[in-house]
């Protein structure tokens, strides 16, 4: 069903010449400059639940995109899509054209385990493993044969907690439990796991929403610095958060891409109604 959009001021759907993408009329552009994924016409149903339809974008390297709009709106089932994380729901079904610099992500001969290596996700819950704080960043170099001796092993996981970082807090203390660090500590320590295997794009699922001001700021920060290096993909409920970390926002509504653009404009001058209500806080 077609997004609906009773403003008198601007188009119901855009024309074929004013979208430049497709999907389901998508207000903007949802090409990057440097695309690292790309997505086109995603459809994922649970059962009888269409939860994502005709869903069309690129993530680009070098910049944060953010994907905001209310709860339920399949925000987070397309990021699942992109490390194919719904493979795991056994209700689901998902549907389009997946790519990760040119190799369709849902190939059957697709290594998923290697996939998520290069597609990192970080959870809304710091997920630290039962192990010591060297552990839980040594763990991916190690399954995936990163380093040939301990002292390249070590080089990873000082660098890796340098880059999140962390490791002016806990190098003195490497075998300790992750789980007995603070929330903040324990979510940089995620990041960090996540970017020991040298991936292309990290995927991340509200970040911060079980974190204070202090080290929410800490972790926005940290994801201003990873940009320069990896393509970023973050769902958050905060639009001020949004505002401060990304580059592009992208609005869903109902399981459709409702706009997408430099987020700037999306939070000045949305082109689509229902952005505007949702931005100025009209519904939510």
């Amino acid at each position: 069903m077609p997004l609906d959009d009773r403003s008198t001021d601007r188009p119901v759907i855009p024309t074929t010449s004013q979208r430049t993408g497709g999907g389901s009329g998508t207000v903007g552009d949802i090409h990057a400059r440097e695309p690292v994924i790309t997505v086109r016409d995603c459809n994922v149903h649970y059962g009888d639940t269409h939860a994502l339809k005709q869903v069309s974008l690129d993530i680009g390297r070098n910049e944060v995109v953010s994907l905001i709009g209310p709860s339920g709106c399949g925000k987070s089932t397309f990021i699942r899509c992109l490390n194919r994380m719904n493979d795991t729901i056994e209700s689901a079904r998902v549907t389009g054209d997946f790519r990760l610099d040119g190799q369709d992500i849902y190939a059957k001969d697709m290594d998923v385990v290697l996939l998520r290596a290069r597609v990192g996700m970080v959870f809304q819950k710091p997920n630290p493993f039962p192990k010591s704080i060297f552990e839980n960043v040594a763990y991916g170099p190690r399954i995936h044969g990163l380093a040939g001796s301990r002292r390249q092993l070590d080089d990873i996981v000082y660098e890796s907690l340098e880059r999140a970082g962390l490791l002016a807090e806990v190098k003195d203390r490497l075998d300790e439990p992750g789980t007995g660090l603070s929330g903040g500590q324990q979510q940089r320590l995620c990041i960090a796991r996540a970017i020991a295997v040298s991936p292309d794009v990290i995927l991340m699922d509200e970040p911060c929403s079980a974190l204070d001001p202090i080290a929410t700021a800490r972790i926005e920060d940290l994801i201003d610095e990873l940009r320069e290096k990896y393509a970023i993909a973050i769902v958050t409920h905060s639009m001020q958060q949004a505002a401060r970390v990304s580059q592009r926002t992208a609005y869903f509504h109902l399981g459709n891409l409702v706009e997408v653009g430099p987020t700037e404009k999306i939070f000045t001058n949305p082109g689509h109604k229902l952005t505007e209500d949702y931005v100025t806080g009209r519904f939510g």
